[in-house]
């Protein structure tokens, strides 16, 4: 299984927001659709093995499980219709119990840490950062933990955590890249295990 823990700090918590101003009136809920749609779509498949955590302000988490995955398109207003369908459904979850929106989509009330909490018991917690090791030097990871932020950096809290629970301290190359395009990157480095199989 391959995880990635995208961080929303300006996100919407609430469904009342319009597709059709997802960079600015719904927080930058363009990267994180981005981020869903660059973990999962391939050219004409979905990857089942992959799971979405979108922590949204610290408060909610609306998760994707690729291997139960419907009604996921390649265009960020679909995924973040989605997203919206998980937000009017908050109610009905009841602590960090989830509520299913739609099929391979589901949503808790919590935030950044007891996420990061349970991708560490289930996987290995990659930490990327510019001045971690170069990823072609690394081994890739068995069920591999990315954590992401949007277009924000991490706080000193979040950093905090993330570097106490990191089992790898990485870069993926010499330029700073966004949280969407570094999944994409992520995901060749796996794919090809660690660059050495094409």
């Amino acid at each position: 299984m391959r995880q990635f823990i995208v961080l929303g700090h300006d996100a919407p918590t609430t469904a009342d927001f319009s597709l059709d101003d997802l960079a600015g009136g719904a927080g930058r809920l363009d990267v994180l659709c981005r981020c869903v749609n660059s973990a999962f779509f391939l050219s004409h498949a979905i990857r089942e093995n992959v799971r979405v955590s979108l922590v949204m302000q610290d408060e909610l988490t609306i998760q994707f499980e690729g291997e139960e995955l419907r009604r996921l398109n390649p265009d960020e207003r679909s995924t973040a219709a989605l997203i919206r369908n998980a937000l009017d459904k908050q109610d009905e979850a009841i602590g960090h119990m989830a509520v299913e929106s739609s099929p391979g989509v589901s949503l808790t009330k919590r935030g950044f840490e007891p996420v990061l909490e349970e991708a560490e018991r289930d996987g290995t917690v990659v930490q990327l950062h510019e001045d971690g090791d170069p990823v072609a030097d690394v081994e890739p990871p068995e069920n591999p933990v990315f954590v992401l932020s949007d277009h924000h950096d991490f706080t000193e809290e979040e950093q905090e955590l993330l570097s106490a629970a990191a089992d790898e301290r990485v870069r993926l190359g010499p330029e700073l890249l966004h949280a969407d395009h570094a999944i994409t990157v992520a995901h060749n480095f796996l794919d090809t295990a660690g660059y050495t199989t094409y």
